[in-house]
């Protein structure tokens, strides 16, 4: 959102609120000056996306053990319920505090249970993550092909706003259509804007997690455990902009080079574009998979 906020002119002859209304921007955010995060809560949420990465169906509960266990941090549920919600993270888990979706949008039902993604665009997934920084923090949005595993496009921001989920949809929308389109019920991915767009193509279903569902979206899960093992723990990025160099470095390398065990050891690009067959493992009853789904 900072970098929409810094493209505000007020010598333009267009006013500020028309303004911030074509950058996709609240009015009042323009004249906001943001609170610096305390060293305390960084330290927090570091530790949380640390726990939740390696253990995604955690709750408030077991976090707040976790925390003073692993971490020597000491805080109660309602700082961590706190937290997990300014870093966007909900427990996969069915539990009593499950993402709410905004009550004006509309949310679709899950379409998927008994779909097995079986060639190049026949299902998307999109999700977003935290991405920890030396002195702060991003956010990562990304959007994947099921089939070969394949990130076809993906953008960083510093705030949990619609447009930047909406440039990685119209990104990926300029070079294929899905037959279906899933992601969770999070008010990015239920705004009028960013269903409008998908309703734009009438071939494309839109699926919607459960709540509380923790298989439903369960390969872009599993790419940000890879992302962030592989990249971003590894590296310990201080600026969005390194952020940004990196992991276009890291998504080339991941499409193209890096071999899938689910995929019988070749790379996402192969599969997609040679239309491939991957080795997929099946998802047991248990709800979990045999093996690497990335």
């Amino acid at each position: 959102m900072s970098e929409r906020k810094a493209l505000i002119n007020a010598n333009e002859p267009l006013t500020i609120t028309r303004q911030a209304e074509l950058l996709g921007i609240a009015r009042s955010s323009v004249y906001t000056v943001p609170t610096p995060i305390s060293h305390e809560t960084l330290t927090l949420h570091h530790a949380i996306d640390e726990l939740y990465t390696a253990r995604p169906y955690y709750g408030q509960r077991r976090m707040v053990v976790d925390l003073e266990t692993l971490y020597g941090i000491r805080v109660g549920r309602d700082a961590v319920r706190t937290a997990m919600r300014d870093i966007g993270l909900v427990a996969q888990c069915p539990g009593p505090h499950t993402s709410t979706p905004h009550p004006e949008h509309p949310v679709y039902p899950y379409l998927l249970r008994n779909v097995r993604a079986s060639y190049p665009n026949h299902v998307w997934g999109t999700d977003i993550t935290y991405i920890r920084l030396t002195g702060g923090f991003c956010y990562l949005v990304a959007m994947l092909d099921w089939y070969s595993r394949k990130v076809l496009a993906w953008q960083l921001s510093n705030s949990l706003d619609t447009r930047f989920c909406v440039d990685v949809l119209g990104r990926a929308l300029d070079s294929a259509r899905p037959d279906y389109h899933n992601s969770d019920q999070g008010v990015q991915f239920t705004s009028e804007e960013y269903v409008s767009l998908l309703r734009t193509h009438e071939s494309i279903k839109i699926s919607m997690d459960g709540r509380g569902r923790c298989m439903d979206n369960i390969f872009t899960e599993r790419l940000w455990r890879t992302v962030k093992y592989e990249d971003v723990y590894r590296k310990g990025y201080v600026t969005i902009d390194e952020v940004r160099d990196g992991l276009t470095e890291y998504f080339t390398f991941y499409n193209t080079a890096r071999p899938h065990q689910s995929l019988g050891y070749v790379a996402p690009d192969t599969v997609y574009y040679q239309n491939i067959k991957p080795q997929h493992h099946e998802i047991n009853d248990r709800g979990s998979l045999s093996t690497e789904c990335v």
